[in-house]
């Protein structure tokens, strides 16, 4: 019989803990899946407007493909920005502000008062300097007039058909509703067919300024990037000329070189669709939330929540709104979030005699 053995197994290791992915892979799965649901539903909006696609014109494609990518990058870029702690507290103060039925009532006229002024008209530019104010405009109408027209005509939405074979009328169609009828050679048919002609009027000298502006103005040039500040200005021009030198084509050369100016016009188009959400231009996606903050701020103003510096009792800003940037400081674990109680002359002052108690002893 043999004896016991004195071994005694080791019980097996606890299995180790599940470490949780890296917040960074998290984020960009969150992106990923939000850019993929933004561009399939998207793509369904395409052909249920274009009525299965009845409407839809194929020498469109590259354009529409490029709105699907367009779609894609901005819901991604945008749930990527939101995950960062400034910029989701800037959110949720924003359109918390923004969508607020109390602030509403408080303040009936102040969000299409902002809505007109922040993000229409941006005033606030007109007080850094005119000239930037009226280039500005003149490309964000036209921008805007630009997509106004373009996004539905490529999703197939838009529809202009002859009302009859030999006369000059047209109807213009939404999802295939007869919404207009107008005849092409009075002023309304002009302004129906030419109105990408006057978008790109209006964005040629308003992108010419930027541009001669970052090439000779030395603050601007300061830091400047040529892929992310001087690119966007040179495709929206260049998007511009192109699609004036398709109808100067069309009018005065009888279509000399139209296929190559409609490849050039194509390829500028859907590269700038696709660059939009990773450029420069992703503010204008970023700029309602702005909007709301400024709304968050106006209706703690109206309040009298202002709040006084520590120092000289100077008012800084509202209430709610030093309170959000001190959180937003602490959500970034910076450690110096009590200099947000004190107003900017009173922080150069403190962090002056700082430097001079502490680096420059003894200077006189």
């Amino acid at each position: 019989m043999s004896e016991p053995s004195d071994v005694i197994e080791a019980a097996p290791p606890p299995p180790a803990p599940e470490t949780p992915p890296p917040a960074g892979r998290s984020v960009t799965a969150r992106a990923t899946l939000a850019g993929i649901v933004v561009s399939l539903l998207l793509v369904i909006a395409i052909v249920l407007g274009s009525r299965l696609l009845r409407d839809f014109d194929s020498a469109l494609l590259p354009y529409a493909v490029a709105t699907v990518f367009l779609a894609f990058g901005v819901a991604y870029r945008y749930t990527v920005w939101v995950s960062a702690p400034g910029a989701r507290r800037l959110f949720k103060k924003g359109f918390g502000s923004f969508f607020s039925a109390a602030n509403f009532r408080k303040a009936p006229t102040a969000l299409p008062k902002m809505i007109a002024t922040y993000l229409g008209f941006q005033t606030f530019l007109g007080a850094r300097s005119r000239p930037r104010w009226i280039a500005h405009q003149l490309m964000f109408w036209g921008c805007l007039l630009a997509a106004a027209i373009t996004f539905p005509l490529t999703w197939g939405w838009f529809t202009f058909t002859g009302d009859s074979a030999t006369g000059p009328g047209y109807e213009m169609r939404i999802w295939g509703i007869k919404v207009l009828g107008f005849d092409s050679l009075n002023i309304l048919g002009w302004l129906m067919f030419h109105g990408l002609d006057i978008a790109a009027v209006l964005v040629i000298p308003g992108a010419s300024y930027f541009l001669w502006r970052r090439m000779k103005d030395r603050g601007a040039m300061t830091g400047q990037r040529f892929a992310y500040d001087l690119l966007p200005l040179i495709c929206l021009i260049v998007i511009s000329v192109t699609g004036l030198l398709l109808t100067f084509s069309s009018i005065f050369l009888h279509g000399g070189g139209y296929e190559f100016l409609a490849i050039l016009h194509m390829v500028s188009v859907v590269f700038t669709l696709i660059y939009i959400p990773f450029g420069k231009f992703f503010h204008i996606v970023q700029r309602p939330a702005a909007v709301g903050m400024q709304l968050f701020k106006y209706t703690a103003r109206q309040d009298e929540q202002v709040f006084l510096c520590k120092r000289c009792e100077e008012p800084i800003d509202t209430v709610p709104y030093v309170e959000n940037l001190r959180g937003t400081m602490k959500d970034l674990k910076l450690d110096f979030d009590a200099f947000v109680e004190y107003c900017p002359r009173c922080k150069r002052l403190l962090r002056g005699s700082v430097y001079l108690a502490h680096v420059k002893k003894g200077f006189n």
